[in-house]
């Protein structure tokens, strides 16, 4: 169907791919370099392109010893959503987290994105808990993989 490829934010211009595509996704917690390269080094950040265009970006939080829930987050720029994009970055990033040891999977969605929220659900996702940041005023919601 596409010419979709996603790929590992490993150096300084994928990570910055990275950080833009979450910083445009969720403008309430836009995030800095410095914190964009410290996620990196707990998570599994990915990038996905279109041919050349950067249209998306996942992260995977790997399963603890103690405790095996991984969270995966697939996140589609507006003008690239409704054509099954993120189904592929949000497959790709539920392998990966079941290699990595998940048993059970979690994602997180801010309230202002519905399309997000949908595709979740559709996925067997439900709501476990909704919170909103300090200064922020949009809720992020929590989900679990039923």
């Amino acid at each position: 169907m596409t010419d979709l490829r996603i790929e590992r934010a490993d150096d300084d211009a994928s990570l910055l791919d990275w950080r833009f595509v979450h910083n445009a996704v969720i403008p309430t917690a836009a995030l800095s370099v410095a914190e964009v390269t410290e996620r990196a080094g707990r998570n599994r950040l990915s990038v996905a392109h279109l041919d050349d265009v950067v249209v998306g970006c996942s992260t995977v939080r790997p399963p603890g010893a103690e405790n095996p829930v991984a969270t995966v987050i697939a996140r589609i720029l507006p003008a690239h959503r409704g054509r099954g994009l993120g189904a592929l970055l949000y497959a790709h990033g539920l392998e990966l987290a079941r290699e990595l040891g998940a048993e059970v999977i979690e994602t997180c969605v801010l309230e202002s994105n519905p399309e997000g929220l949908r595709f979740a659900l559709r996925q067997g996702f439900v709501e476990t808990e909704r919170y909103v940041l300090p200064g922020d005023t949009v809720p992020f919601i929590d989900l679990r993989l039923t």
